[in-house]
């Protein structure tokens, strides 16, 4: 654990894992209480539940990593109960759908014990970071497109610097102004984005469906998106892929936050050190007050 994941820990408790009985075969889970009187800390709504999905390429993450133990921790530090999914990763065979058939039964099996786990279904919301947020925007597609009251669509979403796009739209210039200060300023080149993509699907993107692509989905198949807040790092070329798909949400009529946080680089969520994902957590709690 981290040292911030430690400081959190004596404050959020013990988290428990339960097994989903997914639609093919076992899914993890680990569950977060929402801390009754959170001290220090902006309060959410009674009730308040996330659902979520850490980033990794398809291909890395664990319930461990800071950006699944600890945004965890820190958002059910502020009362927000956490059910943040162990979804299988991509290699060796496994390919779209397969994580995405995780987070949705994930989702499913929530929603059935969401009294269980004091959670208020009206105030649960479905959130994902990087490769999670594109996760995250295609069940939702998914659970548009099924439409049926035992799918119930997720009050609202929160996405992390998402990716969402196979093929990244131009990245202006002042983005790339900022990317040739960084380490690796490739890493999210739009080369290496395809190949992501190509092995998320196990074959060419351009035959890719919108759930697996959220960013190609047509505006009506866009229609019926929750209230969604979405945080981009500054310093970041999937930012471009998350600004466009905001627009077309917008144009969707879906109401839609998105905010840029100052001095970051992709996956400021897995590097709570610095205090900035303190920050960014706030403002989704902030924005969960105002539902």
């Amino acid at each position: 654990m981290s040292e911030a994941q430690n400081r959190l820990a004596s404050k959020v408790g013990d988290a428990t894992d339960h097994i989903v009985d997914g639609r093919e075969g076992p899914v993890r889970v680990r569950v977060y209480p929402g801390v009754t009187n959170p001290l220090d800390h902006v309060r959410a709504p009674e009730g308040a539940g996330l659902v979520w999905v850490h980033g990794g390429g398809f291909t890395h993450g664990t319930l461990e990593w800071p950006e699944a133990d600890y945004t965890a921790r820190a958002f059910a530090a502020r009362g927000v109960t956490v059910v943040s999914v162990d979804y299988r990763l991509c290699g060796n065979g496994v390919h779209w759908p397969a994580p995405s058939d995780d987070v949705l039964d994930a989702w499913a099996w929530t929603l059935d014990n969401a009294p269980e786990l004091a959670i208020d279904s009206t105030r649960l919301v479905l959130g994902g970071a990087s490769a999670g947020g594109n996760l995250v925007a295609g069940v939702m597609l998914r659970l548009i497109e099924a439409a049926g009251p035992q799918n119930a669509i997720p009050v609202g979403a929160f996405l992390a610097y998402p990716t969402l796009h196979a093929v990244q739209p131009p990245t202006p210039s002042d983005i790339t102004s900022l990317l040739a200060g960084l380490a690796d300023p490739e890493v999210f080149s739009p080369r290496s984005v395809l190949r992501m993509y190509e092995n998320f699907l196990g074959g060419p993107a351009s035959d890719g469906p919108a759930a697996a692509i959220p960013g190609i989905a047509a505006i009506e198949q866009l229609r019926g998106f929750p209230r969604t807040i979405m945080i981009n790092n500054e310093a970041d070329e999937l930012r471009v892929s998350g600004e466009a798909f905001a627009s077309n949400l917008a144009e969707a009529g879906t109401s839609i936050e998105v905010i840029t946080e100052p001095g970051t680089e992709h996956g400021h969520l897995n590097r709570p050190e610095d205090g900035i994902a303190e920050r960014s957590i706030d403002r989704v709690v902030e924005w969960l007050n105002r539902q």
